[in-house]
């Protein structure tokens, strides 16, 4: 009888120290398994909610900006009245009509047109003058305003005003454009200077270039 007491204590023992191994041995298989799963789940140089940097946005001009590093080149007519030179942006289109000459780019112009008269003109007869003919001929021309201004060929009559441009021949939009027009005048001969471009395009240092570059030969 003692010995099979003693057998049993025996084989007890034996299933209790295999049930504490095999607890022993699942805990620590569980926490190497858990370890490797947060390592393989962070990669070196991102953070820990897997977010990666946004690039930096791309810098553009906004429509009708002429930009700032733009090139300029003298113009003098070939044809009619040549006395007088000014500078154009370097390679905007060029057409002729006439005695006009017109540079454009996207949606920026540059007029240049001679003609000849008997007196200088004054803030008075541009607006009672070019105004009214600006009205027949500009489509919703609005916000007129006549001031004399000073340039380095000397004074000139400033016009500005806004109007609609012609429409587009491809998509038909029509851009709301503001205008500069000069009226440079010597000797019986007057320039028209006329500088537009889409109204909420910042060129006032392109177009200050252009009207101050103007001058008499």
């Amino acid at each position: 009888m003692t010995y099979l007491r003693k057998s049993a204590a025996v084989a007890a023992g034996l299933v209790l120290a295999s049930a504490v191994t095999a607890g022993c041995s699942g805990a620590a298989s569980g926490s190497g398994s858990g370890s490797g799963s947060r390592a393989t789940s962070a990669t070196p140089g991102t953070s820990s909610t897997g977010s990666t940097p946004h690039a930096a946005p791309t810098e553009t001009n906004p429509p009708g900006d002429i930009p700032d590093n733009q090139a300029y080149v003298a113009f003098q007519p070939s044809s009619g009245f040549a006395g007088f030179t000014v500078k154009v942006p370097e390679g905007w289109a060029r057409t002729t009509k006439g005695s006009t000459t017109v540079f454009t780019d996207k949606l920026n112009r540059v007029q240049i047109s001679p003609a000849v008269a008997s007196a200088a003109p004054t803030v008075g007869s541009v607006t009672n003058t070019v105004v009214p003919r600006l009205r027949t001929q500009v489509p919703k021309f609005a916000n007129p305003k006549v001031t004399v201004v000073k340039r380095k060929a000397g004074t000139a009559v400033l016009l500005t005003y806004r109007g609609d441009s012609a429409p587009d021949p491809v998509t038909g939009k029509v851009v709301r454009d503001a205008f500069e027009r000069y009226a440079f005048y010597r000797q019986g001969h007057e320039a028209h200077l006329t500088l537009s471009g889409p109204v909420n395009a910042d060129n006032v240092d392109p177009w200050r270039i252009v009207s101050d570059s103007f001058g008499w030969r």
